[in-house]
């Protein structure tokens, strides 16, 4: 017989900050999208936040400024939830500690990389916490937990989500039952969104300012960062270089395809100038986000009944991991409530 129901969807963003263009198009406007057509949670996981060196006083606003953000650009707010107001993904990430090797985590991809770049940037401390080796098993205790169908993830994520199914698997070997079902990665088409500064690295905060554009940013700083793009120095290759290649790809997804359209067909013809591109391509993207400032300017209005309705949400969703908790800890031998 057919499995008619909806299937699960879990992914987690991390409260770093101003969400910029690159996790719009390559992550949020995906969660949007999903909504349609599965079950979805989306947590704000605070707890892998404090991995790296972090503000304290800014990691509370952080959570809600990126709460509100995603909102506003079309994130139902039932589907959200808090990790630390849900505790059951930490004492299950105690529990999965055991059944993950040391070797694992150390050959972690990301590891390696944040711990390099820690190393880099702290020259009076190179202090690297144990929290930043074993966020993936806490990664992992958050898919789990919900025994979700689908993670949406980049090819940069599918090392942990392979951690993942090797955990779950020796779970279900050490209890004698197949417990959890292996979580698969859902890879939607995302684009890949560049520096405009920089075309050959992607859109991030960590580079400097000049290398992301933010959703909420200034309608006036957006359409500079666009007009300053680098493109190439206007002959017509055979090849597009990245430049105008990253232009092209801001078009597209903001979903202005007429004009995207009639802007590549003007490129193969060799009449393509750059500056109407720009000036198209910071057209569209302002018009976009000038949606999503209005809706966080009506959602700030009455920024308590959002809190409110966050944390209700969180608290249904934290119900689902309750009771994978309690399965857990009965299979795996532990004193639980009943006895």
């Amino acid at each position: 017989m057919s499995d008619s129901r909806r299937k699960t969807v879990l992914s987690c963003i991390q409260p770093t900050g101003e969400m910029h263009l690159g996790n719009y198009f390559g992550a949020v406007k995906n969660w949007v999208d999903l909504q349609a057509d599965y079950d979805c949670m989306y947590g704000v996981v605070d707890y892998h936040a404090m991995t790296m060196p972090y503000d304290v006083k800014k990691l509370r606003t952080n959570t809600w400024d990126i709460l509100t953000n995603l909102v506003a650009t079309g994130v139902k707010p039932e589907n959200l939830f808090i990790q630390s107001l849900v505790p059951e993904h930490t004492e299950l990430g105690w529990i999965f500690n055991c059944f993950c090797g040391m070797g694992e985590l150390s050959r972690m991809t990301q590891f390696k990389d944040k711990s390099q770049k820690q190393d880099d940037d702290s020259k009076s401390s190179k202090f690297i916490s144990v929290g930043l080796l074993d966020y993936p098993v806490l990664q992992t205790a958050d898919i789990l937990i919900y025994k979700a169908d689908f993670v949406p993830v980049g090819k940069d994520q599918d090392q942990h989500l392979e951690l993942s199914r090797n955990i779950a698997g020796r779970f279900n070997h050490q209890v004698g039952k197949e417990y959890f079902v292996m979580p698969q990665g859902l890879h939607t088409e995302t684009p890949k969104i560049m520096s405009t500064a920089d075309p050959l690295r992607k859109m991030s905060k960590s580079a400097g300012e000049k290398h992301y554009i933010a959703v909420f940013g200034e309608e006036a700083r957006i359409m500079k960062q666009i007009k300053s793009a680098v493109t190439d120095a206007g002959e017509v290759t055979e090849t597009m270089s990245p430049g105008v290649e990253n232009l092209f790809s801001l078009l597209k997804a903001s979903g202005d395809i007429e004009n995207h359209t009639q802007l590549m067909d003007a490129y193969k013809d060799g009449n393509l100038r750059y500056g109407d591109l720009k000036v198209t391509v910071g057209e569209a993207i302002v018009k976009m986000t000038n949606t999503f400032k209005a809706n966080r300017e009506e959602l700030l209005i009455n920024k308590r009944a959002l809190k409110d309705q966050i944390k209700q949400s969180s608290s249904e969703i934290r119900k689902k991991a309750q009771e994978t908790l309690k399965e857990v800890k009965d299979l795996v031998g532990l004193v639980n409530v009943k006895y």
